[in-house]
């Protein structure tokens, strides 16, 4: 059991990592870097070899930590010790996805023999973040964004009721997890920036880069997959409901600035009011249905922070 939970995931992320190198390929959207031919020179087709192996790797290792993982270390006692998590931390897995695009952008358009960058092979287009108006889309994004909240809160709270009728109370979760307090408790600039840095670097990983190229429903799988660490299957539901409004968004507008206000606008209301109100109202002694409903919904809205 042990091998699987440490294998498992390693080889989950590789044949993801794969599936996306063969999806792009199939949509004609592999960069010019890794695109040899077998009339180019063997260096040529070395170097795009070696570039494209080296960009797919780092894509299996954040896949690996970032999405599979926590899989292996489902139904084990993996608790964060807070007393030693510093702000910092929390950006770890930013970092690592904004590093992945980074080095397949470099890898695969930058330096290119024969290849210069044109207007259209920019990181802007590549990535989603070119539009007419930049303004008018984060405007949009915005509308969406309480459309979002409406629509996760409606979900969540018509579910969690009719679980709790059904007499299904010991499936929903009597308490919120540890760190959702932790984070309640941190000043309103930081919980700003970690708003601010999920809607820019999530959308530009799972909408601007992966979407593209794996599809609307492979991304939607990975980013609900890169947060189901708590072991919550209401907060899961939550999470799709919102990546697929995203996922639509971006495909709409052909670019990613509405998903990163919409995504920007949802964390930064649940870190700033929601989690700190229900966290207030939620009732000490567990009884009655407001307390596992409110404590799901309060963990949907902090895993997407």
């Amino acid at each position: 059991m042990e091998t699987l939970r440490t294998v498992g995931p390693a080889m989950l992320a590789l044949l993801t990592a794969l599936g996306f190198d063969w999806a792009t390929r199939r949509r004609g959207l592999n960069p010019p870097g890794f695109d040899s031919t077998p009339m180019d020179s063997t260096t040529r087709r070395l170097g795009d070899h070696l570039r494209q192996g080296f960009s797919l790797a780092l894509l299996w290792v954040v896949l690996w930590v970032g999405v599979f993982m926590p899989l292996g270390a489902l139904g084990l006692d993996n608790e964060i010790d807070l007393s030693v998590l510093s702000f910092p931390q929390l950006f770890l897995l930013h970092g690592l996805l904004i590093l992945c695009v980074a080095v397949w952008y470099v890898c695969g358009y930058v330096g290119i023999p024969g290849h210069p960058i044109r207007s259209g092979d920019s990181w802007q287009a590549q990535l989603g973040f070119r539009a007419l108006s930049i303004r008018r889309e984060i405007g949009l994004g915005l509308v969406a964004g309480v459309g979002a909240w409406l629509a996760v809160l409606t979900a969540l709270v018509s579910i969690g009721m009719a679980i709790w009728w059904l007499g299904g109370e010991g499936l929903l979760p009597t308490e919120p997890p540890a760190l959702i307090p932790w984070m309640a408790a941190l000043p309103i600039g930081f919980r700003l920036l970690l708003s601010l840095s999920a809607g820019v670097v999530e959308e530009t990983f799972f909408r601007g880069f992966l979407q593209p190229r794996f599809g609307i429903a492979a991304s939607t799988a990975l980013f609900v997959l890169a947060h189901a660490s708590y072991e919550q299957p209401l907060m899961l539901v939550g999470i799709t409901i919102l990546s697929l409004i995203y996922g639509a968004l971006a495909k709409w507008r052909q670019n990613i600035w509405p998903a990163i206000a919409a995504h920007f606008l949802f964390d930064s209301i649940q870190l700033l009011v929601v989690i700190p109100t229900a966290l207030d109202l939620l009732p000490d002694d567990g009884e009655g249905v407001l307390l596992p409903v409110a404590s799901s919904l309060v963990s949907t809205y902090l895993s997407l922070g």
